[in-house]
């Protein structure tokens, strides 16, 4: 554990030295303060058109940035032959990517919540934008987007060996998970009989991380009747006390597994070298 530490402080300490932190700080935090001037008039509360919009901006944004950073880091250290270093040192490949997430998520965490800090200072200076409520549910989504997506981009690292591979891979994934679902899943569930659509689209919805951390807040946001009767079961559970145990147990399986995915290809890489 004590190994994990320290790689975290040093990802850490790297991070924000790294000017690409700086530009996703910067460009998100423009981003949020934008998304106040759409909402000047007033406080936006529940799922409105305001909140669907920050909503789908951030899905677009915030993967790609955390795609980016976390398969860059895993890479640079390939690249730049900091990982022939540390291997040196009794230090494990779960420890080690243990601690990468760890200081790469301290690093995303501290973005989204300047971006956040400050579209709020300036919500409530300006008298608008978001009822407290609204805004920690927003807020919770970008939290669990972020660390959900770092996951995939240690597997998106580990699978690559240089930083264009990397490049590559991540926005292939982002591509794939944020722009391309929606139609691929309309085109996969028109050809499928109707009583396997549900099963089916339940399925799916588990392996796209942006899809369920999307599904959840909407449905908590109040916006559950938009989302068609195919979701109705999805509804009920997400409304219920255990409902919200019940998703960040199934966030918590879906980053070890992606953690464990990574581990295998990083330790394959490993015995090669």
């Amino acid at each position: 554990m004590s190994s994990s530490f320290h790689v975290a402080v040093r990802e850490v300490k790297i991070g924000f030295r790294n000017p690409w932190a700086y530009s996703f700080m910067a460009l998100f935090a423009l981003f949020m303060l934008s998304l106040l001037l759409i909402n000047a008039q007033g406080y936006a509360t529940g799922y409105s058109g305001v909140t669907g919009t920050m909503l789908n901006l951030v899905l677009y944004l915030l993967p790609l940035m955390t795609l980016t950073l976390g398969s860059f880091s895993l890479t640079g250290d390939k690249e730049d032959g900091n990982w022939e270093l540390l291997s040196t040192y009794p230090l494990g490949t779960w420890a080690f990517l243990l601690g990468k997430y760890i200081g790469l998520a301290v690093v995303l965490l501290v973005i989204v919540a300047l971006g956040f800090g400050l579209t709020g200072l300036a919500g409530w200076i300006a008298g608008g934008g978001f009822d407290f409520p609204t805004y920690a549910k927003l807020l919770a989504f970008s939290v669990c987007l972020a660390l959900l997506f770092l996951a995939v981009s240690m597997v998106a690292g580990a699978l690559s060996r240089n930083r264009w591979q990397a490049l590559t891979v991540a926005v292939a994934v982002w591509f794939f998970t944020i722009i391309a679902w929606p139609p691929v899943l309309i085109a996969s569930l028109g050809m499928m009989p109707y009583l396997w659509i549900k099963p089916v689209l339940t399925a799916l919805t588990f392996l796209n991380p942006a899809e369920l951390t999307r599904l959840f807040t909407v449905v908590k946001l109040g916006g559950g009747s938009m989302l068609g009767p195919e979701y109705y079961d999805w509804i009920l559970w997400i409304r219920k006390p255990s409902g919200t145990p019940a998703f960040l147990l199934v966030a918590a399986l879906w980053t070890s597994i992606a953690l464990g995915i990574a581990h295998m290809l990083w330790e394959r890489g490993r015995r090669r070298v």
